[in-house]
């Protein structure tokens, strides 16, 4: 009669170590589940360029024009540039130029910004998309915005250019983009409301847009405005992102004379231009 209290008591120790076991194997796998959550990935970039050598000085002479012509010393100073203050250069930096011409003053300026992450739950790039979607929403812009469109136009309105200096016809198409087509040499006695070959003005330029095919996200923005009684000024920023590093362009211009207006298409396809190469030399 002793024996089989003791077998059973002996059976319920068994199971009750092996219902410890599983708690603490349960509680073990729970407590380590935590930690064995990945963290998000860090981004691409751990470093920044040095922005005042990120342009080449074969670029710089075609976005200031005059400053190849200005005497040595001088002529260095402008294309070294003028280096941001910056308090972390693994962080943000930048660098901007001027050129003052005879016929109008051009300034550019590149800005480098390598975002991080300190909350492992959140990315280095999805905090730099955060960061490069308040720029756009603050140009007034919106991501959602299908971009081919203006895209397109902007390839139209070069052919149309193109066209126009080869003394060909314009397409049609072009005409339906901007508006109406230029007159030919034939109908420009007859109503052209600018007789000036190859003169813009700030109609002329496209609007502030998203951009494709520039870094993972990238948007322009155009500000043609008056500076002052005297003369007008035009500035056109490109801002765009890829991976955790924040890039941003900018490229003015203010003529020496009120009867000057700046051509904003050209700031426009300059500006767009130099912010590919820098995203081509960050990719490399």
């Amino acid at each position: 009669m002793a024996y089989v209290p003791g077998v059973a008591l002996l059976a319920a120790l068994v199971v009750g170590c092996s219902a410890g076991d599983d708690g603490n194997a349960n509680g073990a796998d729970s407590k380590a589940g935590s930690p064995t959550v990945s963290p998000a990935p860090p981004g691409k970039y751990l470093t920044l360029p040095a922005p005042c050598r990120a342009v080449p000085r074969s670029t710089l002479k075609d976005l200031l024009p005059g400053a190849a012509e200005l005497p040595g010393d001088q002529q260095d100073k402008v294309f070294r540039g003028s280096a941001a203050v910056t308090y972390d250069t693994d962080r943000k930096v930048g660098c901007s130029w001027k050129s003052d011409a005879p016929s109008a003053t051009r300034s550019l300026s590149i800005d480098f910004e390598r975002v991080v992450s300190y909350d492992p739950a959140v990315s280095d790039d999805d905090r730099a998309d955060t960061v490069y979607a308040k720029k756009e929403k603050a140009a007034g812009l919106s991501s959602s915005a299908t971009p081919g469109p203006p895209d397109e136009k902007d390839k139209k309105d070069k052919k149309s250019e193109e066209n126009e200096e080869s003394g060909k016809a314009k397409d049609p198409a072009d005409a339906d983009a901007t508006g109406s087509a230029d007159p030919s040499p034939s109908e420009s006695s007859g109503g052209s409301t600018d007789g000036t070959p190859g003169s813009s003005s700030p109609e002329e330029a496209l609007p502030s847009r998203v951009l494709d095919n520039l870094g993972d996200a990238a948007f322009l923005q155009d500000l043609p405005k008056k500076a002052d009684s005297t003369a007008q000024h035009h500035t056109v920023s490109v801002v765009f992102r890829t991976s955790n590093v924040v890039v941003t362009v900018r490229y003015a211009e203010q003529p020496a004379l009120i009867t000057q207006v700046p051509d904003g298409r050209e700031l426009q396809e300059k500006a767009q231009a130099l912010a590919r190469k820098l995203a081509e030399t960050l990719s490399e």
